[in-house]
């Protein structure tokens, strides 16, 4: 193999292979419908990108079907024009998700599933491997602070950490050394009809574990796994899970506890990102971490200077007048998780929030517990849907979730009208939540603000 080209190389998952791939020397080109930070950087680093769908536009490195592999993304139509002439031109074609399986099955895979806290436990984890005499290599759904990448290259680890995502079973393809399950809250219902078939494929993927390898699930999961190995369980409360926390401490903008945990216990760890869903990723991460040899002080180290991944839980702003942060969340509990961690943070603040829906299906199929947990603040401002790959459904629109908004104050506003929207004021701490475009006005949000 002498080239690699990429149809959706914009994608946060796909853009990590193909740093990966440009490490390794091979030509690496690709296209996306638009351009954005991550492709501008993927150019600098040697990558042939276009964004026009056009096949006279790809690179004739990779138009040889015998030395080229083509990698897509199911968000991809089967229809794209350059996806239709590599499979009629006989090309090696594997989806993002077939490729990391192939780097689970070379090294060995520590993965992290589950419906949220994927991309926040995978990044601590890879952080506190990187950062001790064990390293890693590292497959991530969000760009770390403390590197600004969503990859991590080592030459030196047999370990690879990788996010196992569950959207159109693409973590079937893994082989998982180690893998946590964090949460399996129903989601992605286009893809999986119904929550019991969604179950089933959370436990089909505990099946694929290798032999004597390990599987450490939430205390709170619905599902029954499916493998010969040992399983453990972790939780935030005490003595529940097998990894555990004890003497939690929240204030001061700080969070301190103990692990207790069968591989050994480690006291005084202090979190780098103080927010209390952290506690649950964070012991997640450091199950695996132990798993793979970390010391005990290389993983209260690298808890401490975890610095978080943007879009998650991102203080954008941080006065002793003013909060503003980011958060990628786009599910229910998600959501939920997040506006009870910030009112925990800031119990005496005015916290108001901007939400953006992501998905027809999702919002169709979550209308009335999106309402429940955005009701849990006072003052909520709800924004268009953001389609992604969908085409719009009759009825559906983010009215849905309004109408059975309780906040005693709530506004719908059009895309446009977000700025206006946060120059009126009337709050401490806002958060914009949202997978969607909504994050392009993060930075004119903190300007105002600051």
């Amino acid at each position: 193999m002498k080239a690699v080209y990429f149809v959706g190389i914009g994608g946060i998952g796909m853009s990590a292979i193909a740093r990966y791939f440009l490490h390794q020397g091979l030509v690496v080109g690709g296209y996306d419908r638009t351009p954005s930070e991550l492709t501008r950087r993927l150019e600098e680093e040697g990558a042939h990108i276009h964004y026009e769908e056009n096949v006279d536009l790809i690179p004739e490195a990779c138009k040889d079907k015998q030395s080229t592999l083509v990698i897509y993304t199911p968000a991809i139509p089967a229809t794209h024009q350059e996806l239709v002439f590599f499979r009629e031109g006989g090309f090696d074609i594997q989806k993002r998700a077939q490729v990391l399986g192939t780097l689970t099955r070379a090294h060995k895979g520590l993965c992290v599933a589950g419906t949220h806290g994927k991309t926040t436990t995978s990044s601590m984890a890879a952080h506190l491997l990187h950062q001790s005499h064990v390293d890693c290599n590292a497959f991530l759904g969000g760009i770390t602070k403390n590197y600004g990448t969503n990859y991590i290259l080592s030459n030196k680890s047999d370990y690879v950490v990788i996010e196992a995502d569950e959207f159109d079973r693409s973590f079937h393809w893994l082989s998982p050394y180690a893998t946590v399950i964090t949460a399996t809250d129903s989601d992605h219902l286009d893809i999986y009809g119904t929550e019991e078939a969604y179950l089933e494929s959370f436990a089909h993927y505990t099946s694929l574990i290798v032999e004597g390898g390990y599987l450490i699930l939430h205390e709170d999961l619905k599902m029954q796994p499916r493998t010969g190995n040992g399983v453990t369980t972790y939780t935030y409360a005490r003595e529940k899970g097998d990894f555990h926390a004890e003497n939690i401490k929240i204030g001061g903008g700080e969070i301190t506890f103990d692990l207790v945990s069968p591989l050994g216990n480690i006291k005084d760890i202090r979190l780098g990102v103080p927010v209390s869903v952290n506690i649950d990723n964070g012991i997640a991460a450091m199950a695996l971490a132990q798993i793979a040899g970390v010391s005990t002080p290389e993983i209260r180290e690298s808890m401490a200077s975890f610095s978080g991944v943007d879009r998650r839980f991102d203080f954008r702003v941080k006065t002793d007048k003013m909060v503003y942060l980011s958060d990628y969340a786009h599910h229910p509990e998600e959501i939920r998780q997040s506006i009870l961690s910030i009112k925990q943070l800031y119990a005496d603040k005015r916290v108001k929030a901007i939400f953006q829906p992501h998905l027809y299906t999702r919002t169709r199929d979550f209308y009335c517990e999106f309402a429940d947990a955005l009701s849990l603040l006072d003052d909520v401002a709800i924004v268009d849907i953001y389609p992604a790959r969908e085409l719009p459904i009759e009825g559906v629109t983010s009215a849905l979730i309004y109408d059975r908004l309780t906040s005693a104050k709530r506004e719908m506003i059009r895309k446009d009208e977000i700025l206006d929207c946060v120059k009126r004021g009337g709050y401490d701490v806002l958060v914009t939540l949202g997978a969607g475009d909504i994050e392009d006005f993060s930075d004119e949000i903190a300007s105002i603000l600051k």
